[in-house]
């Protein structure tokens, strides 16, 4: 009999697994989020732009998120059911389901590039741009380019979790450090060489994105534990409706952030007209700036959390697809230890550092006021950050155990309920303080949730 593909995960000590498949999943993701920090670092540092090319970018962050949520949709959906496929030795509903995955990322892709350059100025608007006419123009500019890119990036991303899934973490990787080196190389150039400004940013990322998309088609064609075949991109919905409710929990986690920071960037606006300092002209731009530097750093906590869980998922999928619920619980208890952990670390990163951390996008440049409301901004909205990361880490472990509707209910208390709810409310009482308290409150009352959940989990995969 032919032995099943990568069997090895029922066999192999956790701890290796996780290391094995987490490191280079954390790496993947970090490096993702770098792409938009390492444009905003250097735009902070280049006068011509400032705290004006800050802002921009951050008006401009939520709506590559919105590209991305749907491609993890697509990739983290396929990866989790794929692993599963593998596990009870399904082969030929794997590879269709991978089929099936490039051909709706690309149909979607495409749409979403359209939307974007005809509704430019409107989608700007709503996300916060129109605070000043000196960001709108900035943000303009940094759209289009990204929007011309939409295409290569949100393929690279959802194919990434896929190429994980048939056995090959460390390719994963090294496509998308591929694409970063190309974009950290190509910035400076572009924007202090080239004199390119916003523009110059946006072609460095989209050059990046498309070498990661290139190597992600050069896998597909090459790999060797599902092998594709002209029948797998032939569109099955039954197939298509197994893999897509798996992918619910990471597209609700990334487009929730789209939500926030809608809301967040209009409060900011709204509440800080009203702010003695802040609605001054000269000192508009401000809080909406130093919000986008700390959801950045926020981005690269959460990036290393997702990464640990998302970089199990195959691990855990397989495991319950061949039935080994004692192995699939022990490695939810190590998943919930390491979360922990992350997020201590973070919390005394920006508890002992903030000033040291907003230096690093320009503050040398800028007011007072900007380093004060920046150096409050990081203690405040990030000091829940263990909850938060445990919580990101159960939202993606009930994914790859396949309990899709859980998933997606805690996501959305979370994400929407509580993230965009407190957002909304919270600033009527308290001001700008209010959108700060938005994030530390979210977080709790959903680690109360996340508790009982984890519980009943745990009875769920008891080995009797």
């Amino acid at each position: 009999m032919e032995e099943k593909s990568n069997a090895f995960l029922e066999t192999e000590s956790i701890g290796k697994l996780m290391v094995k498949y987490a490191i280079p999943c954390i790496i993947s993701l970090l490096v993702a989020a770098l792409y938009n920090i390492v444009d905003q670092i250097f735009i902070a540092n280049a006068d011509e732009l400032g705290s004006y090319g800050n802002a921009a970018n951050t008006v401009v962050f939520p709506l590559t998120v919105v590209a991305l949520a749907i491609a993890v949709l697509i990739g983290d959906g396929c990866c989790a059911f794929v692993s599963i496929c593998l596990g009870a030795d399904k082969k030929e509903n794997a590879r269709k389901s991978i089929g099936n995955a490039v051909l709706i990322c690309v149909i979607v892709s495409i749409f979403l590039t359209a939307v974007y350059l005809i509704f430019q100025e409107p989608i700007l608007t709503m996300f916060g741009g129109g605070v000043n006419a000196e960001t709108f123009r900035h943000a303009k500019e940094y759209f289009f380019y990204i929007s011309l890119g939409i295409p290569f990036y949100m393929f690279g991303q959802a194919m990434n979790p896929v190429i994980r899934s048939a056995g090959s973490p460390k390719f994963a990787m090294v496509s998308t450090l591929a694409g970063a080196a190309v974009n950290i190389i190509l910035d400076p150039v572009f924007i202090f060489i080239f004199r390119w400004g916003m523009m110059g940013a946006a072609v460095a990322t989209v050059a990046g994105q498309i070498l990661t998309a290139f190597l992600a088609v050069w896998y597909l064609y090459s790999m060797k534990t599902v092998r594709l075949e002209k029948s797998s991109f032939v569109l099955k919905g039954k197939l298509i409706a197994k893999f897509i409710p798996l992918g619910i929990c990471s597209l609700l986690s990334q487009i929730s952030l789209v939500a926030a920071m809608a809301a967040i960037n209009n409060m900011i606006r709204k509440y800080g007209a009203l702010d003695p300092v802040f609605g001054q002209a000269e000192y508009a731009q401000i809080p909406m700036a130093v919000v986008g530097i700390v959801m950045k750093f926020f981005q690269i906590v959460i990036s290393i959390a997702v990464g640990i869980a998302a970089g199990c998922i195959p691990v855990v999928g397989y495991n319950i697809g061949a039935g080994h619920k004692g192995r699939a619980k022990d490695l939810f208890t190590h998943l919930l230890f390491a979360e922990a952990v992350v997020g201590a670390a973070a919390l005394l990163i920006v508890e002992l550092f903030p000033r040291q951390l907003i230096s690093i996008f320009g503050a040398a440049n800028e007011s007072v006021y900007y380093t004060e409301f920046a150096m409050k901004s990081f203690r405040i909205y990030l000091c829940m950050m263990i909850f938060a990361c445990v919580n990101k880490g159960t939202f993606i472990c009930l994914q790859s155990l396949g309990k899709a509707l859980a998933s997606t209910l805690l996501s959305m208390v979370r994400e929407i309920v509580f993230g965009v709810g407190f957002a909304l409310v919270l600033p009527v009482f308290f001001g700008l303080d209010g959108v700060l308290y938005s994030m530390p409150v979210s977080d709790i009352l959903t680690f109360f949730i996340s508790v009982a959940v984890i519980w009943y989990t745990y009875k769920e995969l008891k080995v009797t």
